[in-house]
């Protein structure tokens, strides 16, 4: 029976060498690769420029556990998003990562004027005088659209065409 199972094994034996090669060569690089992305997301702080998996650039506002706040675009759009959407970091935050979350802070926390604006009363000196009676102003009017509707912008008269 010895004989038997060195055969068996032989003919095991491609099999296990291919499996443990794909492992080295597949498996535990991406192995790798998750693990340094999952490290990236948790490391993310205030400051950072990043890339979503949706391709969506901004700056990192605002974290919290499982998700963070990025500002986007020149009107600093705000959007909350999930840490597993983050693609990857372009610019890491530095010394400036704080004073960029100050500066944000104080734009949410300033107290904002609720309220209703008044208008100024104009005194008679401001006021535009009157115009003519509405009437005429409005007869006037009407007789200038008819004169241009009845000339040529060269000054000739309509009837001259007919």
């Amino acid at each position: 029976m010895s004989g038997n199972a060195q055969a068996t094994l032989v003919q095991f034996l491609p099999l296990i060498i291919l499996i443990a090669v794909m492992y080295f060569l597949m498996i535990r690089p991406q192995r790798k690769k998750d693990k340094a992305i999952n490290e990236m997301r948790r490391g993310l702080t205030v400051g950072d420029e990043i890339v979503t998996i949706g391709g969506i650039v901004g700056k990192i506002v605002k974290t919290k556990d499982e998700t963070i706040v990025i500002q986007v675009g020149a009107d600093k759009i705000k959007m909350e998003m999930m840490r597993w959407a983050v693609s990857s970091v372009t610019k890491e935050a530095h010394g400036k990562a704080r004073e960029v979350y100050e500066e944000v802070k104080e734009e949410d926390e300033a107290p904002k004027k609720k309220g209703i604006k008044r208008l100024k009363k104009e005194t008679p000196e401001e006021a535009e005088p009157a115009e003519k009676d509405p009437v005429e102003a409005f007869e006037q009017v009407e007789e200038e659209v008819k004169e241009a509707e009845n000339s040529d912008p060269e000054g000739r008269e309509v009837e001259d065409f007919v």
